[in-house]
């Protein structure tokens, strides 16, 4: 029995062998093993979006370091998290590499520029931006979790939750409670103590 499963060892090895020797190093990756294309398409698609996350909440970042909108505070708060949202671009692209895959960057939506709003005030209005942005993320986050799920990729699964699935719950969280918090101050004062209150948040990186 154990002569028989060594042999059957030897015999997929040899397969193994096989694939590699065959392997384009110039169009194929010699890491790649179980990784389907549904899979490397939907990293492509998610790391787009983290982009152009990114670039609105740099967007978001430049109107609030206006000299006649100067709320320092939403400015760092917006860079941090267009700098996040780059990061975990970047992490996506580092996984699809370690995976085999290929990264195929896509084009960028340009963002708006101007937040005023009458209303609600440019500071509210920012938020629930962000809050709506966070809640697409976290949905999008979910539907690349599904399809490693549904080709049966638990590695790509693990990644998912633990890198990118569990801190955005948290990102969640903390922009819905700022978004209650600018809800009660109202505008004016208000909305400087709050800049404020943000600004130390980010100073003490107490920022999802």
């Amino acid at each position: 029995m154990a002569l028989a499963n060594l042999w059957l060892g030897c015999l997929q090895v040899k397969g193994e062998l096989a694939v590699v020797d065959k392997t384009n190093a110039v169009a194929q990756s010699f890491a790649r093993t179980n990784f389907l294309d549904i899979c490397e398409a939907a990293i492509n698609e998610q790391i787009n979006i983290e982009y152009n996350v990114s670039y609105v909440y740099h967007s978001l970042y430049a109107y609030f370091d206006r000299d006649n909108v100067a709320l320092p505070g939403l400015a760092a708060f917006f860079k941090a998290a267009s700098e996040e949202e780059r990061e975990h671009a970047e992490l996506l692209m580092e996984y699809q590499n370690t995976r085999g895959g290929r990264v195929r960057l896509a084009s960028i939506i340009q963002p708006e520029t101007e937040f005023h709003h009458s209303g609600k005030g440019e500071a509210l209005y920012a938020m629930e931006l962000a809050l709506s942005l966070e809640k697409l993320n976290f949905q999008k986050l979910r539907e690349l979790h599904d399809v490693a799920c549904n080709t049966n990729d638990a590695q790509m699964c693990d990644f998912i939750e633990g890198k990118l699935l569990a801190p955005q719950v948290e990102s969640v969280k903390q922009v819905a409670e700022y978004v209650s918090q600018l809800r009660r101050v109202g505008q004016g004062l208000g909305v400087w103590e709050f800049d404020r209150k943000v600004a130390a948040d980010v100073a003490t990186g107490n920022v999802a």
